[in-house]
């Protein structure tokens, strides 16, 4: 059944309700439920009625979400539109069902269509609303979470909703974009500009000079020429307008797991929250395939559905959230605080958490910069996993997140060359994945090794040669893929003009670990008492995960501090300087 039409849309394809994942096909009933009229009932007093008229527009893709709404009476399509500006079609509601997904919890703009089939009555509950109906009404709200969840995974999975990319799979400047949006959990999809139809006839319409690939289409029609990640964050609401005037309670500089948990517990306790993450929702356990040592997840978890669940719950209490959102400077003498990110926003906040984490160290191997994103990657995801399908790949490092990544990646690859510079593995490795990767047929550990030369041409890498330390010898394999998983430096560089203290390794001093006179600097500067334990120097601003000094990088601690700090904001910002 095709809606209403204004002249300007039509309905592409066929009439049937798009097919779901596999991953979610089986569970068609809990992403699509009906709501008895109890329950419906029971969310009237979070909303208020709306109607539309036949062919009205519920919402519209890239505008922002009104909420949840649920349908009273009538039908509603739901679509939503393809490269070349054609609605297809994904369902079908009817009376008892509700049009909602994981963006609608903060407003974020919309990545479906809703337009009326005749006459439409709905009970609209806008995100507050949304997420005091969610909380109050426990076990409906459970209920409804999931429905949720369960669709933002449909709609990742089949990358619906989202913007398009056309342009060279594999090549850096799409797998830039494509890494950036699935690490974020952003529904997306990839056309080859050169093979694929439509990417072919959009590319022909648009006439992008070479240097302009990739083409962008943003779900509302805005067509992008190689855009940066920021550029591309801001039209599809990942990088929301940030109001100067507002005070945030707290800011949290980092998403990794400190961050994302003090995000949750923070906000769950009614503080008003904002995160701000430089790259990717879940900083580098974004790039463990399977945490197998994690409090309460026998069967393992990846660090990016770790991530996905904590942000989600994070939005669920209130916190808004920001990526790319690169912090340049932060004002610590001012109260509030003033935190400057990249492109000339500012936010104000009364505390600060700072939970960067670390950056990617670089190993010292000639001519690295000119294939990273080339065929040299700091990341193992389903991406890259691809790419290396059948191939032989070296893997550099021997931590946890190196051996999380071998186990990942010889699934795909056709053997993989794991080089560490040590004799072993016993003494940076958990002993579960030494054992599994030893298990590996397609695994081949070279001890005390390391890269000594890349070559390829000027696009591709195209082989390694790496040395091995104790025979003096030399190996060179015809390689076009090398993870790189040797260890990070503290991301905390942008601290320096601060006034925040840090150890000689750039990581944050905290607590007792500072000596009394250090404590309490600029007009923040409080003397009456002792540091909050994972209080700089700064008061007010606090330091939790692997930027702070004397941390245990590991998952369970991060998460740890991230709930711990959480009573020591309340004790800043209930007693500020008298505390």
């Amino acid at each position: 059944m095709e809606p209403a039409s204004d002249g300007n849309e039509r309905l592409a394809g066929d009439t049937a309700d798009a097919v779901l994942p596999p991953s979610v096909a089986k569970r068609r009933e809990q992403v699509f439920p009906r709501l008895k009229p109890d329950e419906i009932d029971r969310l009237r007093r979070f909303g208020k009625l709306k109607s539309w008229k036949p062919g009205e527009f519920l919402f519209e893709g890239a505008a922002p979400s009104p909420g949840m709404l649920v349908l009273l009476r009538g039908r509603v399509l739901m679509t939503r539109k393809n490269g070349l500006g054609e609605h297809e079609r994904i369902v079908e509601h009817g009376p008892g069902q509700f049009m909602a997904e994981v963006g609608s919890l903060s407003g974020r703009p919309s990545l479906l269509y809703a337009r009326a089939v005749g006459s439409v009555e709905a009970l609209l509950i806008d995100p507050p609303s949304l997420r005091a109906a969610l909380i109050v009404e426990a076990e409906l709200g459970e209920r409804i979470m999931r429905t949720l969840i369960l669709r933002r995974v449909a709609l990742f999975e089949t990358g619906t909703g989202g913007p398009v990319i056309i342009g060279t799979p594999g090549s850096a400047r799409v797998m830039r974009l494509q890494g950036f949006l699935s690490r974020n959990t952003h529904p997306h999809t990839v056309l080859d500009v050169a093979r694929d139809p439509c990417g072919a006839e959009i590319a022909k319409v648009h006439a992008p000079a070479p240097d302009e690939l990739p083409l962008v289409v943003c779900p509302d029609g805005t067509v992008l020429k190689r855009p940066t990640e920021q550029a591309l964050a801001r039209v599809i609401g990942l990088l929301p307008d940030l109001d100067p005037d507002r005070v945030y309670d707290v800011a949290i500089i980092g998403a990794g797991p400190s961050g994302l948990a003090a995000a949750v517990y923070a906000a769950s306790e009614g503080l008003s929250v904002i995160v701000l993450e430089t790259h990717v929702i879940g900083g580098q356990i974004g790039a463990s395939a399977r945490i197998e040592n994690y409090l309460g997840f026998p069967t393992g978890i990846s660090g990016a559905a770790l991530a996905g669940r904590a942000i989600v719950q994070a939005q669920k209490f209130g916190a808004d959230i920001a990526v790319p959102a690169p912090v340049t400077r932060l004002d610590c003498n001012g109260d509030p605080l003033a935190i400057h990110i990249e492109g000339g926003m500012r936010i104000a906040a009364r505390s600060a958490v700072i939970a960067t984490g670390a950056t990617y160290r670089r190993p010292g191997i000639p001519r690295l910069a000119n294939y990273e994103g080339r065929g040299v990657h700091y990341w193992a995801s389903p991406i890259e996993a691809t790419l290396c399908r059948g191939e032989e790949v070296v893997l550099v490092g021997g931590g946890n997140s190196a051996g999380q990544a071998a186990v990942f990646l010889a699934a795909h690859a056709g053997h993989l060359h794991m080089l560490i510079r040590g004799s072993g593995l016993e003494r940076t490795m958990s002993s579960y994945l030494i054992e599994r990767i030893a298990a590996l047929p397609n695994v081949t550990l070279h001890v005390e090794s390391e890269i000594v030369a890349l070559e390829g041409d000027r696009k591709y890498l195209t082989g390694v040669r790496w040395r091995d330390r104790r025979r003096g010898t030399e190996e060179t394999k015809p390689v076009r893929h090398v993870f790189l998983f040797v260890g990070a430096d503290p991301h905390t560089g942008w601290l320096e003009a601060c006034g925040v203290k840090m150890d000689p390794k750039g990581f944050v001093v905290t607590g007792n670990a500072m000596t009394p006179d250090e404590y309490g600097r600029g007009v923040r500067a409080t003397r009456d008492r002792p540091p909050l334990p994972f209080e700089t120097t700064v008061p007010g601003i606090f330091a939790i995960g692997d930027a702070r000094a004397g941390s245990n990088k590991q998952v369970s601690s991060a998460v740890g501090e991230g709930a711990a700090v959480v009573p020591q904001l309340h004790a800043w910002l209930g007693h500020g300087r008298q505390a």
